[in-house]
């Protein structure tokens, strides 16, 4: 029985999941990660692909859609060290479990959206930042990628990008902010609170 390495691999190698015009997904950018990919795409922690296709996603569906988003508290993801599967090398988020929650709830709204097309089950693969795929991957030293280790991002949007289909690339299409996390919102209520008002200032001059 093939394993989930093995279909990775194999998926990889065949294209087994070839984009179609209109297909999007749900993802989380990583500007800070940005400069290390080297799959022509920018750095990106993949919450659930493919998603709806584009035309779906308008009225009331959108407003869903960002609704749900919007009940998620921001959150930091920071990546430690490179991993491998067959074919590929990738940076594993830490902690992941805010991705997944993400992921389970909007394939509870929406189930039709299976992850990877069901090519590696129904849990699809977990949330990992691809560096680089592909034929010669496994030959890649992953020395220079560990130098520039750890990485932090702070996650307080997640971005809906579209394709025209195989060899187009991928688009911005919106951006579904999250909810403001708790120590943010403390936070900023802490410094509008020490900090004084004009009109203090003012009379302290």
């Amino acid at each position: 029985m093939p394993t989930r390495q093995t279909s990775l691999q194999t998926s990889l190698q065949e294209n087994s999941w070839p984009d179609t015009p209109g297909d999007t997904a749900l993802t989380i950018h990583v500007p800070e990660a940005d400069a290390l990919v080297r799959t022509g795409s920018r750095a990106h922690v993949t919450v659930l692909y493919p998603f709806l296709p584009l035309p779906r996603i308008t009225g009331r569906l959108e407003r869903d859609l960002r609704a749900l988003i919007a009940m998620s508290p921001a959150f930091t993801l920071t990546f430690h060290a490179t991993q491998r599967w067959p074919g590929v090398l990738y940076l594993p988020p830490t902690p992941a479990t805010p991705v997944r929650a993400l992921t389970d709830a909007l394939r509870a709204r929406w189930p039709e959206a299976v992850p990877y097309r069901g090519i590696f089950g129904e849990e699809g693969l977990a949330p990992h930042l691809t560096l680089a795929s592909g034929e010669g991957t496994d030959d890649i030293p992953a020395s220079p990628f560990r130098n520039a280790l750890p990485l932090h991002t702070q996650v307080t949007a997640v971005r809906l990008i579209t394709t025209e289909g195989a060899g187009t690339g991928w688009r911005d299409a919106a951006t579904y902010p999250l909810a403001p996390s708790t120590a943010r919102t403390i936070n900023s209520r802490a410094r509008s609170t020490s900090s004084p008002s004009s009109r203090e200032l003012s009379t302290s001059n």
